[in-house]
């Protein structure tokens, strides 16, 4: 690792790319920055990462008397399949992939059904822990939003997260920053492609790609159309899912084409991605992220990481926190990661 870079230097980089009312800028929101508003110690964090949330609902689901047998089978027939410490998308992943191919038979051990009111329970838990409001204006959602409409833009900004929650939409609301997040309508709004790819839109309007869904969208099984909205009944579910792509193609359909935004933006010239929260957990974000900087060499990526890279252990040796990102860093020299 370079231990004589200028982080002045870096910053003042930073500052004058941001200052540019031209330049592609966009944010990836991830898993981590929920933690850094700040509520009462004992409210705190206002959403979990996705280990505390994978606990949450591991407690809640072991603790019904409807579900807590399946759940507990579930864990088990992960384990067989080598993963032996699931995080919930691990979980719904392999509840939907054994969907695929329950119709008509067992699989595993568990019938459709099982597997249907498995997948129902899970996203209903993630759904009522993650609605949830920001307590006040002044946390680094809303500073973000303030300074997206501070300037007069000729190029819209884009606003890129893997969150299910609606913490940004809040924030955006409470700035009186208009945005489009691929949905047309009021009363029933619906997920429409067209605009999506074409992106036919007033540039004062900030770009918002949920790429793993929200807890406000559902899928209209009689219509079979991507809705947003708090209308779920028994002829609809939830659309939270990760980066599994093993499902049927109404649910494949948004997740591709808002990964298809993330993809184009980072091939315009001159684009900057300032990563926060985001860990590099998920490989298929990874390769579309490394691939298009590959492609695009005028791009440029800093991912802001908590913390420090290293640590000491009890015994004294040092240990590499973000191994993963530190890795896939120094394979691109327009991937920066950025930590004390």
């Amino acid at each position: 690792m370079d231990k004589t870079h200028d982080p002045i230097k870096h910053i003042n980089n930073l500052k004058e790319s941001l200052s540019q009312n031209k330049k592609f800028i966009g944010f990836f929101i991830a898993s981590g920055c929920p933690l850094a508003v700040e509520v009462p110690e004992d409210k705190w964090p206002l959403i979990p990462d996705i280990k505390g949330l994978t606990e949450y609902i591991r407690k809640k689901m072991l603790g019904s008397q409807a579900d807590k047998n399946n759940f507990a089978k579930l864990v088990v027939e992960l384990s067989n399949s080598g993963n032996t410490e699931p995080n919930i998308e691990d979980i719904l992943n392999f509840v939907r992939r054994l969907k695929q191919v329950s119709k008509g038979g067992n699989v595993r051990g568990f019938d459709e059904t099982n597997l249907i009111e498995l997948e129902k329970s899970i996203c209903s838990l993630i759904v009522e822990k993650l609605s949830v409001t920001l307590p006040n204006n002044k946390t680094p959602y809303h500073k973000l939003a303030y300074w997206i409409s501070s300037i007069d833009r000729e190029v819209p900004v884009e606003l890129f997260t893997i969150n299910y929650d609606l913490l940004i939409e809040q924030a955006f609301e409470d700035a009186s920053v208009p945005y489009f997040d691929g949905f047309i309508g009021s009363r029933n709004p619906f997920f429409d492609l067209k605009s999506v790819e074409e992106d036919l839109l007033p540039k004062h309007w900030t770009r918002l790609w949920k790429i793993h869904g929200s807890i406000n969208w559902y899928l209209d099984l009689i219509t079979n159309r991507i809705c947003r909205g708090q209308g779920l009944n028994k002829s609809s579910n939830y659309l939270i899912y990760p980066s599994d792509l093993k499902y049927d193609q109404s649910r494949k359909m948004p997740y591709l084409a808002l990964l298809d935004r993330l993809n184009k933006f980072l091939r315009k010239s001159g684009s900057l991605l300032i990563l926060s929260g985001y860990s590099f957990g998920d490989d298929h974000l990874n390769d579309t992220i490394l691939n298009a900087l590959e492609s695009n060499s005028n791009a440029n990526v800093i991912a802001l990481l908590h913390g420090n890279l290293s640590g000491k252990e009890k015994d004294g040796t040092t240990t590499i926190k973000y191994t993963k990102a530190l890795k896939l860093a120094e394979s691109r020299p327009n991937l920066n990661v950025w930590a004390r």
